[in-house]
């Protein structure tokens, strides 16, 4: 295996940790100079980090072949990310490349039987047939699961170097590659040890439907994300409005929709926006477009943090690229906190120009070109909400009638009336069911 390994050209930056330790394995192994407790020890200890990788993405059937398919949809390299955004080119690289197409070939279909043999050992074989216990998608990696299962099928079926480019380069051009091919969303680290962006693996697979009403806001934030997608112009985007009122819901919804064809979104926090020129240069020379999503955004008003975002959305030398875009949800329609003192000045010791300031403040909410207000319901459509939502759980069967009789004693101890209050009262009666 070691000899194979490092015969890699194109694909040689791989540095997956498994794999090299295998190689470093097999290598004791051949040349026959080992212990052999102390070498299945080393063996069973990289079996045990295959089946933790093996949950993480819902891995199953043979997680050897899932664990070089997901090495080869991971690898990030010029070959990788060139065929991620033109797909299948000529050029003298595809032979380098056809070259480590044969590595992997025989990689993949690698003949463990010698070194079980020898070590009367049986875990190689176990994982090739290997029988995953079913779990929630919510324990594994959804998005990176199915591409890397549905490679792994594919890799199966090729025999020559030739049919693996094939294979691999069609994966590329219409998957994507690495992180950002796979994923759907990201999140920012601050763990030296780990990548600056980190994908989000546990998603909510709520669709704009789930949000009963609001259908005029849908609609504006619909088109506005079709232009984007479709690489035409498209504006910042600010949704505001009371709390619990689905602001959140839209956009999660949206990222689920549009992610089969190139969305992707970085969740930003406020104390992160000092960050932002960081991301971008990260993102924006690859093949998908990116929604910068900071929710529940607004500013105190000795907070300067608002001045990151100006800065990225109004551009310096360097502009925002246009496979970016903003949107925020805010319950504040002006973001950033304004006082009666900071509109009249009482001080000599106040600032000359302090209305400058001011309107620096109130302008922020005008680099977004697209603002959606989002407003708590009417008790009528309150009680609509309720039984919509009800109607969707068999096991409530209540009459309308009970459900807003419920529905107006639930808001007197829970708060007003929202589409987040209406979902709490519906797991409420759930829970009496």
């Amino acid at each position: 295996m070691h000899n194979l390994i490092s015969k890699l050209i194109v694909y040689k930056n791989i540095d997956e940790s498994i794999l090299l330790e295998f190689s470093r394995i097999f290598k004791v192994f051949e040349k026959g100079d080992y212990d052999e407790d102390e070498l299945i020890g080393d063996i069973y200890t990289q079996i045990n980090n295959l089946l933790a990788l093996a949950t993480n993405y819902g891995f199953n059937s043979n997680l050897w072949h899932n664990y070089i398919a997901y090495l080869i949809a991971t690898t990030e390299n010029p070959f990788t990310l060139t065929s991620e955004k033109i797909g299948k080119k000529e050029g003298s690289v595809n032979i380098f490349v056809k070259h480590d197409m044969e590595i992997f070939l025989k990689l993949f279909n690698y003949d463990f039987n010698v070194i079980e043999q020898r070590l009367n050992i049986d875990c190689f074989s176990i994982i090739s047939d290997y029988t995953a216990i079913i779990k929630k998608e919510q324990l594994f990696n959804k998005d990176v699961s199915s591409k890397i299962r549905l490679l792994s099928s594919k890799i199966e079926t090729a025999t020559t170097s030739d049919e693996l480019f094939d294979v691999i380069t069609d994966f590329y051009r219409e998957y994507g590659v690495g992180k950002y091919g796979l994923n759907r969303a990201f999140q920012l680290s601050h763990d030296d040890d780990k990548d600056f962006l980190i994908p989000i693996t546990s998603l909510d697979d709520v669709v704009l439907d789930d949000l009963i009403g609001y259908d005029l806001q849908k609609k504006k934030l619909l088109h506005n994300t079709e232009s984007f997608v479709n690489g035409k112009k498209a504006n910042n985007v600010l949704l505001y409005g009371d709390a619990g009122t689905g602001k959140s819901t839209s956009i999660k919804a949206i990222l689920n929709q549009y992610y089969p064809r190139g969305l992707r979104m970085i969740e930003v926090y406020k104390h992160e926006m000092k960050h932002l020129s960081k991301i971008i240069s990260e993102i924006k020379n690859r093949n998908y477009k990116f929604i910068l999503y900071m929710d529940d955004l607004s500013f105190e008003e000795d907070e300067s943090e608002y001045k990151y975002l100006k800065a990225l959305i109004e551009g310096g030398l360097e502009t925002k690229p246009d496979n970016v875009l903003i949107y925020a949800t805010s319950n504040r329609r002006h973001l950033v906190k304004e006082t009666w003192n900071e509109r009249v000045n009482t001080s000599s010791d106040e600032e000359m120009y302090h209305s400058d300031t001011v309107r620096e403040k109130l302008s922020l909410v005008d680099r977004f070109g697209v603002t959606i207000g989002y407003y708590k319901p009417s008790m009528k459509e309150y009680f609509e909400i309720v039984k919509a939502l009800a109607r969707r759980y068999p096991e409530i069967t209540l009459t309308d009638d009970e459900l807003e009789r419920e529905a107006n004693i639930w808001i007197r101890t829970h708060g007003a009336q929202s589409g987040r209050t209406a979902e709490q009262l519906i797991y409420h009666l759930l829970g009496d069911c």
